[in-house]
């Protein structure tokens, strides 16, 4: 198989399905999922997922470029990897998805959607990884970058998103988002239905949704802009070092989340808003019938503000600053000035 993202645009399976090369062997799972493992034992396991919203492409091209250059034997591989392009027939519509989100689906959420294509994919992808990460060995490091671009515009271009965990973050984890990088990093307080949360809360993998800039066409994105997350994705898969992180991300905790319940939802912001705009409090931020949001904290920052999603699903976020740890920041950018 020469080509894994024109392999899968095709909706076809490849004619050979698996092979060996002087330093991998790699096989073709389904539609678009593509395992490689290295010929020599791995201590990492490592799923890269991308184009979960089909209308999300530059990650794809990212990971496309990475996995040809893996298979011309160009880059050696030293992780356990799995390759899911996540939802095709999004992909091949060049829209976000064709019935339901797929990144609210998972963790069995899908069942509430059986006859949907995004649920039945979900499924697909759920069981792609709990046979994945039962083949390593119990010691292996587990390792989910979930690659994403953003529908709006956002003062940090490049940020992640972390699953609520109950665990500390793996100090290797954080400073490979540094290095990919990730201006901002967001934390969860709360479960969720998307597929990084799936993989942390039910495989204790350090896992991270990725959004890496803005939501473009195949053909329409600038992949130099893209640049330390390449590097850093090829950095992980090839085992050599890291490259410098330019900045080191703020970070910001989810405070509350806006839900839209029914048609009468209202979210009180400008269309053009950006992500991480910041509100003061008291602020009406949203209402649906009787249920008012507000700012309830001294400041809080927008992320994902999205009126038109379907009722029951996430209408945007509120976040506020991680004060100590940014203070920090703040800190030692002036002792270097």
């Amino acid at each position: 198989m020469q080509d894994l993202l024109q392999q899968t645009l095709s909706g076809n399976p490849p004619t050979i399905t698996s092979g060996t090369l002087p330093n991998l062997h790699w096989r073709w799972l389904d539609e678009g999922i593509l395992e490689l493992t290295p010929l020599v034992q791995a201590q990492q396991a490592v799923v890269i997922s991308a184009g979960i919203h089909g209308n999300e492409t530059a990650p794809v091209e990212i990971l496309n470029a990475i996995v040809t250059r893996l298979l011309q034997g160009e880059l050696p591989l030293t992780v356990r990897l799995l390759v899911l392009l996540g939802n095709p027939p999004a992909l091949r519509a060049g829209e976000r998805y064709l019935r339901c989100d797929l990144n609210r689906l998972f963790g069995g959420r899908w069942q509430q959607f059986e006859n949907c294509p995004e649920a039945q994919r979900a499924l697909c992808l759920e069981q792609a990884l709990e046979t994945f990460w039962q083949a390593g060995a119990h010691q292996e490091t587990r390792w989910h970058l979930d690659l994403h671009t953003a529908i709006r515009d956002s003062y940090h271009t490049r940020f992640g998103v972390l699953p609520f965990s109950t665990q500390p973050w793996p100090e290797a984890f954080l400073h490979w988002l540094a290095a990919a990088g990730m201006e901002a990093l967001v934390f969860h307080r709360a479960p969720g239905g998307t597929f990084s949360h799936y993989s942390s809360e039910h495989f204790q993998a350090a896992s991270c949704t990725l959004e890496l800039g803005k939501a473009l066409p195949f053909g329409h994105n600038d992949l130099a802009q893209f640049q330390a997350a390449q590097q850093a994705l090829t950095s992980l898969i090839a085992g050599v070092p890291l490259p410098e992180a330019t900045v080191t991300p703020r970070r910001y905790r989810v405070t509350q989340q806006i839900t839209r319940n029914s048609e009468h939802f209202q979210l009180h912001m400008n269309p053009q808003t950006l992500n991480f705009t910041a509100f003061p409090q008291g602020t009406l931020l949203a209402e649906d019938g009787k249920t008012r949001y507000f700012v309830q904290q001294a400041q809080e920052y927008v992320l994902f503000p999205n009126p038109n999603v379907a009722a029951g699903l996430r209408a945007g976020l509120m976040l506020v600053e991680d004060n100590a740890h940014n203070a920090a920041l703040s800190g030692d950018a002036a002792a270097h000035r």
